[in-house]
């Protein structure tokens, strides 16, 4: 008689010849570096200044609790039932009103798209505008997560210098006409203008509008991800690239940053003449965004001062931002530099040309605090000198206690 269950080795056996069958875009898939640090920074007494994680304890927790029990017990069947693939009406209704406050004035709800995310956003214009082996470019350094979707879709990434002010406009010049000189295509710039992860740069205004002319006079698209951008320390949020470009420039928002992360609701401000395509390669990933999230996100948007929820926001991370500073100045050895952050999440640390920070991880874990590596942020091999550190969720007594800790690592390979 055969077992009704397969035994260990004939399970593994059928999971190696299961492998036989993945195709070549699954073996591009890898474990991001962030999750993998992020399932680290879980244990107890570890300090992790890791994870970009947004501070919502401050949201109004039980008046949230009684509006979704309200639209439950009211509006269940609608709530709990499939939905518009685009989004609601109301909901994409007040993303415009979100985008005004960013200076996007021009912004109708017919080419909004409401995505799982701006991750999900990402993957459809990588979807439908790239096929393998097409070219993107992208600052360096920029998004793991990015990074990871341009994988998955085998595409050739490509990074452009960037410094303290953002991307480089020569270099991006330099750089498409070197990518044309191969007889290959660059489809778009992917670009975070604002507070880029995980640089923390923000392009400097003049060179905002000769990024997207560079782009424009060869063709190339701009996907511009602004998730820091309303999160400015001085409350003046720059001017989105989208805001002067209607016709060029893909956007890509979220509500994870200024409200909940949980919910997985972002949005894609399409041009009009992509809007078609760009909703139906959304479509065919999430089918139609959850209705109960995006009822939950319309009423906190009419019922509270939002706004002011943001300013809060402001407030908690300028004030980690100078906390982790101000420890950097005092426990760090001579020679490691970092960014002085001005809106956003991190602080982008460059330690010495010998140091290679992947090599630091394992001991900065021994000794109780953890980050991100460098090397996980660009497309360009070999060892990095950088890494990310994140203050956003981390009160201000932790962060000065995970800088020493870090520091000493940093001193004792030195």
């Amino acid at each position: 008689m055969n077992s009704p269950l397969p035994d260990a080795r004939t399970r593994l056996a059928d999971a190696h010849r299961h492998e036989a069958l993945l195709s070549e875009r699954a073996l591009h898939i890898k474990q991001s570096a962030v999750r993998n640090v992020f399932d680290i920074s879980m244990r107890p007494g570890l300090i992790s200044l890791a994870g970009g994680n947004p501070f919502v304890q401050t949201l109004p927790m039980a008046e949230l609790g009684d509006i979704a029990r309200e639209l439950i017990a009211h509006q269940g069947p609608v709530a709990l039932q499939y939905g518009s693939g685009q989004g609601t009406e109301e909901l994409r209704r007040a993303i415009c009103g979100v985008m005004a406050e960013e200076s996007i004035t021009d912004a109708v709800p017919e080419n909004v798209i409401v995505t799982a995310g701006a991750q999900s956003a990402l993957d459809a214009c990588t979807r439908i505008f790239c096929d393998p082996g097409d070219v993107v470019l992208t600052e360096d350094p920029t998004y793991v997560g990015a990074l990871n979707t341009f994988e998955a879709y085998e595409v050739d990434v490509r990074p452009v210098p960037s410094d303290e002010q953002g991307l480089l406009p020569d270099e991006l010049e330099r750089a498409i006409t070197a990518v044309r000189a191969e007889g290959k295509r660059v489809k778009f710039l992917y670009t975070i203008p604002s507070f880029a992860n995980p640089s923390g740069a923000v392009l400097a205004p003049q060179r905002r509008q000769r990024v997207v002319d560079v782009c424009r006079e060869a063709n190339v698209l701009v996907v511009e991800d602004n998730p820091y951008g309303m999160l400015a320390f001085d409350g003046d949020p720059a001017r989105p690239l989208r805001a002067d470009n209607p016709d060029d420039v893909v956007y890509l928002g979220t509500f994870s940053k200024i409200f909940a992360p949980g919910l997985r609701l972002g949005w894609l401000l399409a041009p009009a003449h992509l809007k078609q395509r760009l909703y139906l390669a959304n479509e065919c990933v999430v089918l139609c965004p959850p209705a109960f999230n995006q009822m939950l996100a319309v009423e906190y948007l009419h019922r509270f001062d939002w706004v002011a929820q943001v300013d809060s926001y402001r407030e908690v991370y300028r004030k980690r931002a100078e906390a982790m500073v101000a420890a950097l100045a005092d426990t760090m050895p001579s020679g490691v530099h970092w960014t002085t952050p001005t809106g956003g999440f991190f602080v982008w640390l460059t330690l010495p040309e010998q140091l290679d920070a992947e090599a630091l991880l394992g001991p900065a874990i021994e000794a109780g605090v953890v980050f991100v590596p460098g090397s996980a942020f660009t497309a360009a091999d070999g060892p990095s000198p950088n890494l990310r550190l994140s203050f956003s969720a981390v009160e201000e007594d932790e962060i000065a206690e995970g800088v020493r800790r870090l520091a000493a690592v940093i001193r004792a390979a030195l």
